[in-house]
């Protein structure tokens, strides 16, 4: 079985998030959608809240799985037999640092890394800027799927 992993913080997830992991899941035979703990790190939403939503987000995608880890990447794929990690590129500024995080755990494990271009509707998108339009009252309901943008409107009373 082929499986990949699409790491992340997802706080939130957006569309953008959402066609890497479709067009993941179209080409891998499992993936999972792991959510970074990182307790270093206070985020708009709970480790718990952002797997529900991503739980749900998935829901149609029956290869598709979601979990969440604390630590290296590489370890969590040695653990549960992945051996690809399936990133998308939204700009020449994350292709410089996922090219040396792409070989950092190739060095350390072997596992390869798939650099997907992202779709071009979404590569302005970041989680930290739709956070930012949304807390000053902007639309993100384009750019997060349905239940995120309700999540952020209950979360952010500025929310239209």
């Amino acid at each position: 079985m082929r499986r990949a992993v699409c790491p992340g913080s997802y706080d939130p997830a957006t569309n953008g998030h959402l066609d890497i992991v479709e067009r993941a899941a179209a080409l891998f035979d499992e993936v999972v959608v792991a959510v970074l703990i990182n307790p270093k790190k206070q985020g708009l939403f709970t480790v718990e809240e952002r797997l529900d939503m991503l739980r749900e987000v998935t829901r149609d995608l029956p290869n598709v799985r979601v979990d969440s880890w604390h630590g290296l990447l590489v370890d969590y794929c040695r653990k549960h037999d992945i051996a690809a990690v399936a990133k998308g590129l939204r700009s020449v500024s994350d292709f410089d640092y996922e090219l040396q995080m792409a070989q950092m755990n190739r060095e350390l494990s072997g596992v390869e890394t798939l650099l997907m271009s992202n779709n071009p509707a979404y590569s302005f998108l970041s989680s930290s800027l739709v956070k930012e339009v949304a807390t000053y009252g902007g639309d993100v309901s384009g750019m997060v799927p349905e239940v995120v943008h309700e999540r952020l409107k209950a979360k952010l009373p500025q929310q239209r």
